[in-house]
């Protein structure tokens, strides 16, 4: 799969924000058949960061969404203000 198709958008949220600004982690909505080593993949391709670590849940409105946790040196913040979602 291409990393433009895995990653659909960022999820911003008041909780989204302060996991990107505490926690170091971007909030997005990915494909839901993507599996965690692809979504770990397509973020470090499009963003050029490198990812600690993956955790993904269904929503209920049946959408996947994925938390990705930065590694060290990386900003999430850097990345949503490159998108432009700050």
């Amino acid at each position: 799969m291409e990393p433009g198709r895995i990653v659909i958008r960022p999820h911003v949220t008041e909780k989204a924000l302060m996991l990107a600004e505490k926690n170091n982690v971007l909030t997005l909505i990915v494909e839901r058949g993507a599996t965690k080593r692809q979504i770990k993949e397509a973020v470090e391709k499009l963003y050029g960061v490198k990812v600690e670590k993956v955790n993904t849940l269904i929503t209920p409105l049946g959408e996947k969404k994925a938390y990705v946790k930065l590694a060290e040196g990386y900003s999430a913040m850097d990345v949503l203000t490159r998108l432009g979602v700050l």
